[in-house]
């Protein structure tokens, strides 16, 4: 069986969760913590969470974990058969990471941590952010998903990282993310409706 290390509040650990439960893969889920103490470091070099016990061995880094559960349990698919389809999924990933999540991070001390952040930081995450829900509102489809008719990975990254996203923006720049962003909000109230999303959050909640 699959042993999944992390925590509820990891958005990164709750995309893969999603995806397991999506899939239908038993799995045990570990709570784990990021740590950089040699043992957990001998599962997950840098001692993030998530990482995924699989019989070969441990993995980590989301978008790898993804990758391996898309060739060891093909279905459901959650990434397009046709190659250029595929490849948008993955643009739609990397552009939700980068663009929304990672200028997110940067308010995340003040967010949810009890600290400060200079108002140069939020200046450049407000521009930021405004960059990348432009270029994610550009590229994705939302037709109801972010690339086309059916889920995908891309919907899970969406899903968890505007979350969090949009929540440090509302906390520190009193902005809302989407905003003027029909689209998004009906995805995400679409997907907050599916089995796995609800156990993730019960999960969360517990």
């Amino acid at each position: 069986m699959l042993k999944l290390y992390g925590f509820p509040m990891s958005n990164y650990f709750n995309m893969v969760k999603m995806a397991l439960l999506e899939k239908g893969v038993d799995f045990e889920v570990i709570t784990t913590s990021p740590s950089q103490q040699d043992d957990y470091l001998s599962k997950s070099p840098m001692g993030k969470v998530p990482c995924l016990e699989t019989p070969q061995g441990f993995l980590s880094e989301t978008s790898v974990i993804l990758e391996y559960l898309e060739d060891t349990c093909p279905s459901p698919a959650l990434f397009p058969a046709d190659p250029f389809e595929k490849a948008k999924v993955r643009e739609l990933m990397k552009q939700l990471e980068l663009y929304i999540e990672l200028p997110a991070r940067t308010l995340f001390a003040e967010a949810f941590f009890g600290g400060k952040v200079s108002d140069a930081v939020k200046e450049k995450a407000t521009a930021d952010l405004a960059k990348g829900v432009a270029a994610v509102r550009r590229n994705a489809r939302f037709s109801p998903y972010v690339a086309g008719s059916e889920l995908t990975y891309a919907d899970l990254i969406f899903m968890y990282s505007v979350n969090l996203a949009g929540a440090a923006a509302k906390r520190v720049l009193s902005v809302n993310l989407l905003d003027d962003f029909p689209e998004a909000k009906v995805l995400m109230g679409t997907l907050n409706e599916r089995p796995s999303a609800k156990q993730v959050a019960a999960d969360q909640a517990a």
